[in-house]
């Protein structure tokens, strides 16, 4: 155990009491997201190994009074997971507990790494039927926070839960599925960390497959025209995802469809990778980032460094003669460089309105005039002059209808997607160079423009992104759905043990709501060494 002199008498009396469970903990721990936007200083940083351990974490939090924070990776640039209390992270709770290699099923606990369980799947024959572009999360962190992949095939991570685990603020450990406990099931499969700690997942996988990809680069007005067909842009393979690019108006269509097992051995197709990209290469990466951080200081020559970098990366012409192709391991194909530290605001909107999504975006961003042949009115009542923002905007689609469902107790009752059919997901994104947020404003003044359109057209955000969004919208856009999340989760945690300044901010109303009795209060912020922001919570006793 830690020293614990720097802790309060009636934390340190609390946590000397040997009841012979560890309580694996330590002090003077700086934890940071992964882009480095936030920071904070827990009072304790906690390790558990066992369900026990867990169990007993919160006992002594409620004895404490004291509020938990669970986190992962980090890879949220928010500050969903700071605190000043006590943050617990399960890196070290991450076994497989079984698997059958006939149905698929695993049994795991919450900390596993996806990239891990990815490897140890693959190892007996089978895959994750999906993935986003990272592998970096904890199972327990991607299913609460609603991480998806590009398909209209599948909806979110968490469509391939069959049943959890989860420790309550009361010390003691619930199972749930679709027919037990199901509404604590529907709040835990996107719990946003406000309800408890995920301890075990039940997950189905699938059999090991790859994926045979290609990608080119062409006009948006060539994909639009695709997209606007019947939707065939996204019908043509079995995972499709886009990077658009506002000041080129070019776009990059990656598609994927799967290939087994059985044509592998066969040799019918053969596992090859794709060439070394401009920027996945040492000088291409350094280049880039140093032309962003040149851009903070010149910001016009931001459609400059678009042009060159995303050129060099994918090619100057447009068309099949820009085509590269691969096949790889599906948990490797889904992957992609997230490079640099960089602000994300995600949206879901219906999938059909996502040419005029990006039209508006366009014709916002350049500033462009009637008579301009991409010209349309794009309505947004703030003004983009001077405001030069990075590339690219991220487009992926997502059907959650295809797998999961409300009647079939499998839908979280917070899923940003349309109940009624796809949905679109559109990220913008700011770099920070070296950690250096960009100057003047850039940042607030994009997101504002962007969730403006968002809004118009029916988005919602993703919960792991940055947002301002108030409470109020939130119980609007989710309704009956929202109030029933309340409704389960204030039932499983009266004193909220698990609610922090995010969830205040997005989720229970503003500060003018009573505190509840463990809730850690508001944050304060300052400058964070190294970049970023530090912030300071106030503790339910100090």
């Amino acid at each position: 155990m830690a020293d614990l002199k720097s802790l309060p008498a009636h934390v340190r009396e609390q946590i000397e009491v040997d009841d012979g469970i560890p309580f694996r903990a330590a002090t003077s721990y700086t934890h940071r997201t992964w882009a480095r936007t936030y920071s904070s200083v827990p009072e304790l940083l906690i390790q558990p190994q066992s369900q026990a351990e867990i169990e007993k974490v919160i006992n002594l939090a409620r004895k404490c009074r004291r509020r938990v924070t669970t986190t992962g990776s980090g890879h949220s640039p928010s500050d969903l997971t700071c605190t000043s209390a006590w943050l617990i992270n399960l890196d070290n709770f991450n076994k497989i507990l079984s698997i059958d290699p006939d149905t698929g099923v695993c049994v795991l606990q919450a900390g596993i790494r996806l990239f891990d369980l990815s490897e140890a799947l693959d190892r007996v024959g089978l895959a994750m039927p999906s993935l986003g572009s990272i592998n970096e999360q904890s199972i327990a962190g991607a299913i609460s926070t609603g991480t998806h992949g590009s398909s209209l095939f599948h909806g979110l991570v968490s469509e391939g839960i069959t049943a959890l685990k989860v420790t309550l603020a009361d010390g003691r450990t619930y199972a749930c599925s679709p027919s037990s406990n199901p509404d604590l099931f529907r709040t835990a499969l996107l719990s946003l960390g406000a309800l408890g700690i995920v301890v075990e997942v039940t997950f189905k996988a699938v059999p090991a497959f790859s994926l045979a990809w290609d990608q080119t680069i062409d006009t948006d007005t060539r994909v639009f025209d695709q997209w606007e067909a019947g939707n065939a842009l996204w019908k043509q393979a079995d995972f499709v995802r886009v990077w658009w690019f506002p000041y080129m108006r070019r776009a990059v269509v990656w598609k994927a469809d799967v290939v087994t097992q059985a044509q592998l051995v066969s040799g019918a197709v053969k596992h090859r990778d794709p060439p070394m990209s401009y920027y996945d290469n040492w000088l291409g990466y350094v280049v880039y980032h140093n032309l962003l951080a040149l851009a903070r200081w010149v910001p016009r020559i931001t459609p400059w460094i678009e042009w060159f970098v995303f050129g060099m990366q994918y090619g100057f012409g447009n068309g099949d003669k820009t085509k590269i192709d691969a096949v790889q391991p599906s948990r490797k194909a889904f992957l992609m460089n997230c490079l640099y530290s960089q602000f994300v605001n995600e949206w879901a909107i219906p999938l059909h309105k996502g040419p005029e999504a990006l039209r508006r975006l366009g014709a916002w961003l350049q500033n462009l005039q009637p008579g301009d042949p991409a010209y349309v009115d794009h309505k947004i009542p703030y003004s983009a002059e001077s405001l030069w923002v990075h590339s690219p905007v991220e487009v992926r689609v997502s059907d959650t209808t295809v797998r999961t469902s409300a009647d079939a107790g499998t839908r979280p009752w917070l899923d940003p997607t349309s109940a009624d059919g796809p949905s679109l997901y559109l990220n913008a994104l700011m770099y920070r160079p070296y950690h250096k947020d960009p100057p003047h404003g850039a940042t607030e003044r994009y997101n504002q423009g962007f969730e403006w359109l968002m809004r118009d057209l029916g988005g919602k955000p993703h919960w792991a992104k940055t947002f301002s969004v108030t409470q109020p919208e939130f119980a609007a856009w989710y309704g009956d759905d929202f109030a029933q999340w309340r409704k389960v989760r204030d039932a499983a945690d009266p004193e909220g043990m698990f609610v922090g300044p995010w969830h205040r901010r997005y989720l229970l109303g503003d500060d003018s709501h009573e505190r509840l009795a463990l809730e850690e209060g508001g944050f304060e912020s300052e400058p964070a060494v190294g970049g970023g922001v530090r912030v300071i919570g106030k503790l339910a006793v100090e």
